[in-house]
């Protein structure tokens, strides 16, 4: 299709759509606390909000604690002013003047009443609020925009109060562990000053892993915020300076990890030599399954190829290898695609099904010009399968990214053994071999993709179920790095489409509205991977289903977080194997028309499409706004459905209807708060074998079953003190298993 690329996508006014009823309650006793005033809320007439208007301190934003406020914020205009002709003929007029009035504490009562049901009220609720209360409805439109213009900027601040609480914490850290080390290291060599001081060593490299940790934590908060750039080699916890501070801080910690910087550009230039012959080899280093199509390394050769120095385990655990290439196009340009490896968020975000967790330890070289040729970095991520189920894997290892000639470059990824050597044996789980791609411009927007991923790994008991997708190399292998990396590019390049055909965006009237759409789907999709894995982040805790399935649930605490309710989270999830193919599952499961066959919540009753957007080629890969209708109520629905040709996803939540109308104007969607439930969809690794010898061709081969894992998230509690309930727990319980035996009896799979 026809799809072109737009480097200046038309602006949209940006507004807040949500604000959690709760909100002013757990709010207004943080900032009455800090010391703020009252302000005055004067009338927004123009601008948008959250930039234009007043955005000072506001001692209580809830009425039924403080009262009704009483400043100018209660001086509403009427608009009418009055003017004076000076003379016949003049055509300069005296500015209007603006007729205040106050309101009344009942009228303030009422509005604080309605904007804790709804911050967003239609046309039809203020004609009515306006003749209950004796106003016009302009007044009452803009009390209702200054007031979310005031929740706004507390959440604003109450966010930047945290982060800067968090980066102090950091620095406080860092300096600690600066002066222990320089205490305990020559400052001439570099190496311990005494053998009792290298007894201490142990505690300076677990702090210095904590730290590295903080950093991945408040990694979210510092990209959201936009205080510091994405890819900056600086950071709080690293601060850049004269003298010391201005070296990488590898060069402090020399006498503990053995990291000299010469050592770690050798090892990196051979891991680079190696991924380029690893990328263009072919037999007998790779040999092609005839069974599954899939390159298989010819181990004896690689030894052969690249020996290994002192290849002994060294006391280590016995390690499984796992090699895999892959080759494929995608659809972006050569630049980009290379910032995405260079910045560890855009890293991150490319891949939310594979990593949970990612930072950037240090910056060893910050590389040349403006796509930083040459830069090294030291790197720490947490890989994941979308199910609690399999265990995550924590790396560390060294990116190298350079230039190889002017349409080539390469991305090479390789542990470094003087680092996991003083690491906790429990944080090791995997170590990376030369790893990464070489990346090929072939212009109009393309490149080719060669990925080879070489990995040691820890042998670890894995479930019955995913032992064969894992030990086959599909979970973390160059097929699934492959498959993801092309779909988001796609999803990219029809995020910045400015032609898309009708029948592939319908239901949305501007291009504006498509692009909040898309975006405000892309945050619950990765808020969904991020929260169904086995991360570190959650706590899993194993119960029974009534239908005998395992089902692992997690709550946590969201107290500020714009992006989802405030309040307490229960995360629910169960893996199960099913005997039908993936994309049977995956179509049916994201079809409005039988979304009643399956979801408890719809009582029945059809599902209709208010939206459908196309994210790519395949027509799985789409947005879609839904409608379910009962007797009591009507509710719409959110469906971000995404499938490559390893994986698929069909991820849902509920929405504001106001506020999705909004974002359907085009307006920002960043505060609407989203509780995203879903399904992960993976082959179950057993591949298509004949059945029988036949010259018929359908009945020659099938294909194999399904890995289905079912997530629900409920907001249990809007207090954020509250604590979980086992009546909670048995809500979510059954509505697992519910799902599951209408799943199963739909598909006709009742034994699976």
């Amino acid at each position: 299709m026809g799809v072109d690329m737009s480097n200046n996508p038309p602006t949209s006014r940006t507004k807040d759509f949500f604000v959690a009823p709760a909100l002013s309650l757990s709010l207004a006793g943080i900032f009455r606390d800090a010391g703020a005033t009252a302000v005055e809320n004067m009338e927004v007439e123009e601008g948008d909000e959250g930039s234009g208007g007043h955005r000072e301190d506001t001692a209580d934003i809830s009425s039924e604690n403080s009262g009704p406020l009483r400043s100018r914020s209660d001086d509403d205009f009427d608009g009418e002013g009055e003017h004076d002709d000076e003379g016949d003929g003049d055509k300069n007029k005296k500015k209007k003047r603006k007729k205040y009035h106050r309101h009344t504490a009942e009228q303030i009562r009422e509005m604080e009443s309605l904007f804790k049901e709804s911050p967003h009220p239609d046309e039809k609720q203020r004609q009515q609020l306006s003749k209950q209360l004796g106003l016009a409805p302009r007044q009452v439109k803009f009390w209702f925009q200054n007031r979310r213009t005031q929740i706004k900027a507390i959440q604003e601040r109450h966010e930047n109060s945290l982060l800067k609480g968090e980066m102090e914490k950091l620095r406080d850290e860092n300096k600690a562990m600066r002066e222990q080390i320089n205490k305990a290291c020559c400052p001439n060599c570099g190496t311990a000053t005494t053998s009792r001081d290298s007894a201490g060593t142990t505690e300076e490299q677990q702090l210095r892993i904590e730290n590295a940790r903080l950093k991945a934590e408040v990694e979210k908060l510092r990209a959201a915020l936009g205080k510091y750039p994405a890819g900056t080699a600086s950071s709080p916890s690293c601060p850049t300076g004269k003298d010391q501070d201005t070296r990488s801080s590898l060069d402090f910690v020399t006498g503990i990890f053995g990291l000299e910087k010469t050592r770690i550009m050798e090892t990196v230039n051979q891991a680079m030599e190696e991924l380029t012959k690893m990328a263009t080899a072919g037999e007998p280093l790779w040999i092609r399954s005839v069974e599954t199509g899939r390159e298989i390394l010819n181990y004896d050769e690689y030894m052969k190829e690249f020996p290994i120095k002192n290849a002994t385990n060294n006391g280590r655990p016995k390690r499984s290898i796992e090699a895999s290439r892959e080759t494929g196009v995608v659809f972006v340009d050569l630049p980009r695609l290379v910032q995405s490896f260079v910045d560890v968020n855009q890293w991150k975000e490319m891949f939310p099904c594979l990593i949970s967790k990612a930072a950037t330890v240090d910056v060893i070289s910050d590389g040349e010009g403006p796509n930083r040729d040459g830069a090294v970095q030291l790197m720490f991520a947490e890989l994941q399968m979308l199910t609690p189920m399999v265990a995550t894997r924590e790396v560390y290892f060294v990116r190298y990214c350079k230039q190889l000639s002017a349409e080539q470059w390469a991305i090479v990824d390789v542990s470094v053994d003087k680092v996991e050597n003083n690491i906790d044996a429990s944080l090791v789980k995997c170590r990376k071999r030369p790893s990464g791609c070489i990346i090929e411009d072939k212009s109009n927007g393309h490149c080719k993709v060669i990925w080879v991923e070489h990995l040691e790994c820890q042998k670890s008991t894995v479930h019955t179920m995913y032992r064969t997708v894992i030990n086959s190399g599909l979970a973390f292998g160059a097929r699934h790095w492959v498959a993801t990396l092309q779909l988001q590019c796609e999803r990219l390049v029809f995020f910045m489409a400015t032609n898309v055909p009708m029948k592939d965006s319908t239901g949305v009237a501007t291009l504006a509205g498509r692009k909040s759409i898309l975006k405000l789907a892309q945050r619950m999709t990765q808020s969904f991977c991020h929260a169904i894995g086995a991360s570190s982040f959650h706590t899993w805790t194993k119960v029974s289903s009534k239908t005998g399935e395992d089902i692992r649930v997690a709550s946590r605490k969201n107290l500020n977080d714009p992006g989802e309710p405030l309040g307490v989270i229960l995360c629910a999830v169960s893996s199960v194997w099913l005997p039908a193919s993936p994309h049977l599952l995956f179509d049916f499961l994201r079809d409005e028309a039988r979304r009643n066959e399956w979801d408890i919540m719809s009582n029945g009753g059809p599902a209709h499409s208010i939206a459908n957007l196309a994210k790519g080629q395949d027509r799985g890969n789409a947005v879609t706004i839904q409608s379910m209708k009962s007797k009591d109520n009507s509710m719409w629905i959110l469906q971000d459905s995404c499938t490559n040709a390893y994986e698929s996803m069909v991820v849902y939540a509920p929405v504001d209807i106001t506020g999705m109308q909004s974002v359907m104007t085009g307006c920002d969607a960043s505060n609407i708060a989203i509780l995203p439930s879903g399904f992960s969809i993976l082959p179950d690794g057993l591949e298509s074998r004949p059945l029988v010898i036949t010259s018929r061709q359908e009945e020659k081969s099938t294909e194999g079953g399904s890995l289905l894992t079912i997530a629900f998230q409920i907001l249990t509690n809007t207090s954020p003190t509250a604590k979980l309930t086992m009546e909670s727990v048995e809500s979510v319980n059954t509505l697992i298993s519910c799902t599951l035996r209408n799943i199963k009896t739909s598909l006709q799979c009742e034994d699976g």
